[in-house]
This record gives structure tokens, C-alpha cells and sequence, in this order.
């Protein structure tokens, strides 16, 4: 099944050639496009200051971050977890440009630009014209923003991946048939069989299977195939 990883920044501004550097990182792994659970999230300490305009967009003050470790004392964590796979951010060349500059400032090799996934230029494509925010792109697919009050990575990977999902077609959102008000995790439902009923075994004949195996041929990536 195919592994990709979710990530995203914080950082001090807008650009690592001047000086700006990482704050935060998250990043999720996903199979065959879903979480899996596992997950990488570090405060980093920048080794610089931290402006008021960048503290009022994340939250994070240089206060709060002294004591955390340095970038080069995290990369190889972070390119463990991400190994050899295709990395998925929202306005990616942003988070990649910071991530290889930091890499670089730490003699570790960069991030291949190939194995960049835009959801942004994905956003675009399928919405020219119209606000492809990760808050705009949310609310096109109703996904839950009630708890996104300052820009928190783990919780953007978690809404950018449902977003990601929505984007690439994938699995059905809402099919968890879960129970409301109450009822339970799980939907039930009880069944008696009519008195004197008997279950009848449907066998496929050689056409019809060939039938369903040219059909599933055609299917992308089906759950049943593994």
C-alpha cells in the first residue's frame, strides 16, 4: 500500500534567505491516503528572535521556545520518519524552501523537489478563481474548524489530510455509519428470518466472473485487493 507523509511549518517569516528560520514541525503518515495514527511534531528552538507579527499568526513567542532543541539536533528524527516517500503540503515550495535551508545550515542532504505534492496547486486546478485557503478549502468540503483558533501544525495535518482526501477522490467521507444522539459507536440493527425461510447459495458462472474480474481491473487502488 502506498505510504505518503503529510507535513507542515511554523516559522519566524516568510523567508529563509533572509534569516527566518523553523519553528515547528508536524507531519503525518498516510496509507493508501488515510492516517495511520503515527505522527512527527517538534517545537524547535530558532537560535534568533521571534517577531510580533510572526507570534501573532502561530502563537509562539521566543519565550516559549528557548530550551527547545535545535534544528540540526532534530533532522535526523524528521528524515527518518519521512524516509524515501512523497511528502503532501498546502503551499508546499514554501515549507520545502524553509526545510532545505535548514537542512543545508545542518550539512544534511535537501529534500528532492520531486517528491513534492502541492495540495495548493491541486486546490487550483480543481477551483480556478476561487480561495483555496486551507480555511477556505475546509469549509468547500464541511470540515470541521471549530478548533482551529492560531495556526497549530498537528491539527492543520489533520484537517489537510481530510482536505487531501477530498481533493484526490478518495474514500467516501461519512460512511462510518455511526449512531447519533446517543445511540453508540456503531449502527445496528436486529433481523429474524421469516419461519421456514432458507437461505439460497448464489454461484457466479465462468461469465460472470470473468465479468467482475474485468470490472475490478479497472477499479484504482480497491479496498478488497489489499
Amino acid at each position: 500500500m502506498k505510504r505518503t507523509i503529510l507535513f507542515d511549518t511554523e516559522t519566524t517569516g516568510l523567508d529563509p534567505l533572509r534569516g527566518d528560520r523553523v519553528i515547528e514541525i508536524a507531519a503525518l503518515e498516510l496509507m493508501g491516503d488515510l492516517p495511520t495514527g503515527r505522527n512527527f511534531h517538534v517545537l524547535i528552538d530558532p537560535e534568533r528572535d521571534v517577531p510580533e507579527e510572526a507570534s501573532r499568526v502561530h502563537g509562539f513567542t521566543r519565550a516559549d521556545l528557548e530550551g527547545k532543541p535545535k534544528f540540526a539536533e532534530v533532522a535526523s528524527g524528521f528524515l527518518e520518519f519521512v524516509g524515501n516517500d512523497p511528502l503532501i503540503a498546502h503551499n508546499a515550495r514554501f515549507d520545502f524552501g524553509f526545510l532545505n535551508a535548514e537542512l543545508s545550515r545542518a550539512g544534511r542532504p535537501e529534500l528532492d523537489m520531486a517528491r513534492m505534492v502541492d495540495t495548493l496547486d491541486m486546490a487550483r486546478e480543481r477551483f480556478p478563481g476561487m480561495p483555496n485557503s486551507l480555511d477556505a478549502l475546509c469549509r468547500r468540503f464541511s470540515i470541521d474548524l471549530s478548533e482551529r483558533t492560531t495556526h497549530n501544525v498537528l491539527l492543520d495535518c489533520r484537517l489537510l489530510a481530510a482536505v487531501y482526501l477530498e481533493l484526490t477522490g478518495g474514500r467516501q467521507r461519512g460512511l462510518g455509519l455511526a449512531v447519533e444522539d446517543g445511540g453508540g459507536g456503531i449502527a445496528t440493527y436486529d433481523y429474524v428470518r421469516p419461519a421456514g425461510r432458507v437461505g439460497v447459495r448464489v454461484q457466479p458462472d465462468t461469465a460472470e466472473i470473468a465479468a467482475h474480474q474485468a470490472f475490478v481491473s479497472r477499479l484504482s487502488s480497491p479496498l478488497w485487493t489489499g
